[in-house]
């Protein structure tokens, strides 16, 4: 991919753009190609599916040189195709079909996950350069020292936050739009963060906390404002302990948009019904959204925090490209990655295990919320 922008820098901008504009010409191609050929029937069409499974995963290894990103492309592609056949009407639906389809994925997620999964955790109790056995001596690290203690508790501090305001913030959002003019448009609106990448939307926000010292003229948004004010430019990322909480913002902005179209989508399959009776018995708008809308997307609301959980809990981007864990902002990803950039791999492999055994309960949680849901279904 690399090696693709750079033979593509080195050409006139009048070739460059219609190079760009033929790859995501053949992209979108290939996605409804797969997607027109998904539910249809014979042989010939089972041999295509099977061997998009199996090629398309090894192309987006190929260029992308990444197995999560083509894990997740065959993980995908097998799904896509098993329950579409199981949705079209003359489909097979077997379980041959299923095992058919999902070899590759299972394939590739032993090989890029599970593996490298056990290998992380045996690595998590050795030495640095895991020739040794230390036993429980790389966690004991973690929690006596400040520094670890502080990464971790600044990892919970984003998990208590963010799914928490993001949600409360979606969900207004989402109430107060529905069924009103200009509705779509405002979900755009509110939406167009979530199709930025974390990195992108770190710079925008690291331009908007910019400070110039007093006197100069104020390029970043925030300050700028707190001068018209009369107030003086403040280091947002520099002041602790807020200046995790300024980060947090840039969460909370990139989810928001995904919490407000998961709970809009749940609102609107609230049974009108229940909507009018409520208004019939004399309620306002308060007791409505308390006593009938909130009790109608609980299994919505509680996919959507914890999904924003675990995104808070792997949060990466945005604390290394804004402070890179200076100033105490460092969290349990970040600083996995710190350390081994300073060849402490046994540490690093340890903050990894923490970071699973944190994550698991919601990963768990939610599968079994799922499960009741689709049981009172």
């Amino acid at each position: 991919m690399s090696a693709f922008f750079q033979w593509l820098s080195n050409l006139t901008p009048l070739l460059q753009i219609p190079i760009i504009i033929g790859v995501f010409v053949v992209v979108v191609g290939l996605i409804l190609f797969l997607v027109e050929i998904a539910p249809r029937r014979g042989r010939i069409y089972t041999v295509i599916r099977l061997a998009v499974c199996v090629a398309a995963p090894a192309l987006v290894l190929l260029v992308l040189e990444s197995w999560t990103e083509a894990v997740i492309a065959a993980a995908v592609l097998g799904l896509l195709f098993f329950f579409l056949d199981m949705r079209s009407k003359e489909g097979a639906g077997s379980l041959f079909v299923l095992v058919a389809f999902l070899a590759p994925a299972l394939l590739l997620v032993v090989v890029g996950l599970i593996i490298p999964a056990i290998q992380t955790t045996g690595q998590a109790f050795m030495n640095r350069n895991t020739t040794e056995f230390v036993g429980l001596e790389n966690f004991a690290w973690i929690f006596t020292q400040p520094q670890g203690i502080r990464v971790v508790a600044n990892t919970i501090v984003w998990v208590v936050i963010a799914p928490v305001v993001s949600t409360i913030a979606g969900l207004a959002y989402a109430y107060f739009i529905d069924k009103t003019r200009g509705e779509k448009y405002y979900k755009i609106l509110v939406f167009l963060p979530m199709a930025i990448s974390f990195v992108g939307a770190s710079i925008i926000w690291r331009f908007v906390y910019t400070a110039r010292p007093a006197g100069q003229e104020q390029i970043g948004l925030a300050n700028q404002v707190i001068v018209w004010l009369g107030g003086e430019p403040l280091n947002f990322l520099a002041v602790q302990p807020w200046n995790t909480l300024f980060l947090i913002v840039v969460l909370i902005w990139v989810q928001t948009g995904f919490a407000m179209v998961i709970l809009s989508a749940a609102i609107k399959g609230v049974p009108t019904e229940q909507i009018e009776a409520a208004q019939l018995d004399g309620t306002n708008g308060w007791q409505r959204f308390i006593n009938v809308i909130v009790p109608g997307i609980r299994g919505s609301l509680i996919v959507v925090l914890t999904t924003i959980s675990i995104a808070s809990l792997k949060v990466f981007d945005i604390v290394r490209t804004m402070t890179a864990g200076a100033n105490n902002t460092s969290v349990i990803a970040n600083e996995m990655y710190t350390q081994l950039r300073s060849f402490e791999g046994g540490r690093s492999a340890a903050f990894a295990v923490v970071l699973f055994v944190l994550v698991l309960p919601l990963v768990i949680y939610n599968a079994r919320q799922l499960k009741k849901q689709r049981e009172i279904r």
